[in-house]
């Protein structure tokens, strides 16, 4: 039970802002571009009981990732749709990596001022909570962002790609978007597309963002993820 309330004291606040500042991006970038639906709706606002989903928010501290509910996107409001939907769906991943980048600066920081390993000090004993959070923010934003995509849809990856392909190929892949979450679990679960193509990336981005520190973004991880 300690185990748990120390993952949901560390994992909790990172998480569902990274979530919840992923879907709000794409609600945004959508009323900037001609959709209000989102905005109507009360969507605009970084209220997470807004934007609750009490499963894929118990997915954090089981899989290490989860999910909001969508804010909803007209995309037929849009101006132009084609074009303005790779923006909306590129919105989330972007806002995911600008909020891992600025959790990482304040961890090269913060790990300067107090060393969390100096335990006991009166330093640590401050800075020691915000630097483990700072370090989940770092991973758990980077995850939401490569997950996010995958060119299936309907991830944003996905949801690019038909915004690029020519019309007849982005039908063809938009055929795809019923079914596409089953296709995204099975990837995951029963095939290596994790460890061969997520993980890679993922600690590759840990290493560009966290440099000295992304040991301790990935130790922190594991251990919050066990």
């Amino acid at each position: 039970m300690e185990s748990f309330f120390l993952k949901l004291s560390v994992m909790l606040v990172p998480g569902m802002l990274a979530i919840v500042c992923h879907e709000v991006s794409h609600g945004y970038v959508a009323w900037r571009f001609g959709d209000p639906t989102a905005r109507m709706l009360g969507r605009l606002t970084l209220n997470p009981l807004k934007h609750f989903d009490i499963i894929g928010t118990l997915m954090i501290f089981f899989v290490g990732i989860g999910w909001a509910k969508p804010v909803p996107v007209v995309f037929s409001n849009l101006r132009n749709p084609k074009r303005d939907m790779i923006w909306v769906a590129a919105a989330g991943p972007i806002t995911n990596i600008i909020l891992a980048t600025v959790s990482a600066l304040l961890l090269r920081c913060l790990v300067t001022v107090g060393n969390p390993a100096e335990s006991g000090s009166p330093t640590a004993m401050l800075v020691e909570p915000v630097v483990l959070m700072l370090a989940f923010s770092v991973y758990i934003n980077l995850l939401l962002a490569i997950f996010n995509m995958i060119p299936v849809p309907p991830l944003d990856g996905g949801r690019v790609l038909v915004g690029l392909l020519p019309y007849r190929q982005a039908e063809a892949l938009s055929r795809i978007e019923p079914y596409g979450m089953m296709i995204i679990i099975a990837l995951v679960f029963f095939t290596n597309v994790f460890n061969f193509i997520i993980s890679p990336f993922l600690q590759l981005g840990v290493q560009l963002l966290a440099g000295p520190q992304s040991g301790l973004v990935l130790g922190v991880t594991r251990l919050m993820m066990h």
